[in-house]
């Protein structure tokens, strides 16, 4: 079922790309999801695959070689692609969110330079925000960076990057030396080809190990001037400036999480037999495919309505918190019932829910945990 509530119809070209995606990842990326999972291995083999279809150019405006499709066209893409693959769209879903702050925050040439390619495999984007000691609390943040003649010297390290492996063009949060504590952070486009960086992939992932995560080290890394984004002291604005879109996103892969889990239940409850009957004849197996049902419907359309206010310009921290909160959540009731339901056949790898279960755990937690969106929520309800 799609993200986009009965009583919205899309023009013809949203419904293309929709089912489009859709095809795609049921005929393609279910398998390779998988294997993925079995083996650790990573998804970027089949980036040209997604720069082909216009995966990778989304939100990138028609004129620069992207789709251009609006936030809500965007969402109901993640939410399909996440039935079928939740780690192609994560990656899908980061890499967009490098794109979006380029298209919003980066000056001329820079910016049309790297948005008319930002829809190629080779212009992979990585967000890079966090690190070891500076997790919700953004602006801990020590990697630094000291102003030289015509750029910037980078140094230090980031952790948990999603795309941190193959991303050629990684948005970084640094520190900005030998200024005020105002301006110092500030927001870096780094070349991923440039001397002085290494890259260390984080293995042993409970969920979404086709998804790239990995460590970064700066050692002198140097960065154009015009590779600023923003202003000095405008660093963590840019980046949070993201997270409502960034929250969205993850609100849209939960969704497709749980309908991927709903359709596992009630396929399963249709051919198990116990007693006699398929067990989705029993009264406890309906109420938890009842309660999954109502759950996940009300989290696409929490989704839905966060995905409008950011298309329509009026972007709702709001709606988007509560989104990616609910549906989060919801996914993770959602998995554990899907298990539940499959008994012990659903706790063992063959089985396709073992493995939501473990790609559901990390959506209350990346892009804002749970207990960050209830404070997001509380101070937006009750401003002191």
């Amino acid at each position: 079922m799609p993200l986009v509530p009965n009583h919205v119809e899309l023009n013809s070209d949203q419904c293309a790309i929709i089912d489009a995606v859709r095809t795609y990842a049921r005929e393609e990326l279910l398998t390779l999801d998988r294997s993925w999972d079995e083996d650790e291995s990573k998804l970027t083999g089949i980036l040209p695959d997604l720069a082909d279809m216009g995966l990778l150019g989304l939100l990138v405006p028609e004129e620069l070689n992207g789709l251009d499709c609006s936030y809500s066209t965007y969402a109901s893409i993640i939410h399909e692609l996440s039935v079928y693959s939740p780690a192609v769209a994560v990656t899908v879903a980061v890499h967009s969110l490098a794109g979006g702050i380029v298209k919003r925050h980066a000056s001329e040439p820079l910016r049309a330079e790297l948005l008319s390619s930002w829809g190629n495999a080779e212009s992979f984007g990585a967000f890079a925000l966090s690190e070891a000691g500076a997790g919700s609390d953004a602006a801990a943040i020590t990697t630094s960076a000291k102003k030289v003649d015509g750029g910037y010297r980078v140094s230090g390290e980031k952790m948990w990057i999603t795309n941190g492996l193959t991303g050629r063009w990684i948005l970084t949060l640094v520190r900005l030396q030998d200024t005020t504590e105002a301006a110092s952070l500030c927001a870096l486009m780094i070349d991923g080809q440039s001397d002085g960086i290494d890259r260390h992939p984080i293995l042993g992932k409970m969920g979404l190990r086709g998804s790239e995560t990995a460590v970064i080290h700066y050692s002198d890394v140097f960065v154009p001037d015009d590779h600023l984004l923003g202003e000095h002291g405008q660093g963590l604005d840019v980046f949070l400036s993201s997270l409502n879109q960034g929250r969205v996103g993850i609100a849209a892969q939960s969704t497709g999480i749980s309908e991927a889990c709903l359709n596992e239940m009630v396929s399963y409850a249709r051919k198990r037999e116990q007693f006699g009957c398929p067990i989705g004849a029993f009264q406890g197996v309906g109420n938890m495919i009842a309660q999954s049902a109502v759950e996940l419907e009300a989290a696409k359309a929490l989704t839905w309505r966060a995905a409008r206010s950011i298309e329509s310009g009026q972007t709702s921290r709001l709606a988007c918190s509560m989104a990616k909160l609910y549906a989060s959540e919801a996914a993770n009731r959602i998995a554990y019932r899907a298990v539940q339901v499959h008994g012990g056949a659903g706790y063992v790898h063959e089985c396709r829910v073992e493995q939501l279960y473990r790609d559901a755990r990390v959506t209350t937690i990346y892009e804002g945990t749970s207990e960050i969106q209830r404070l997001v929520i509380a101070r937006e309800l009750t401003p002191i």
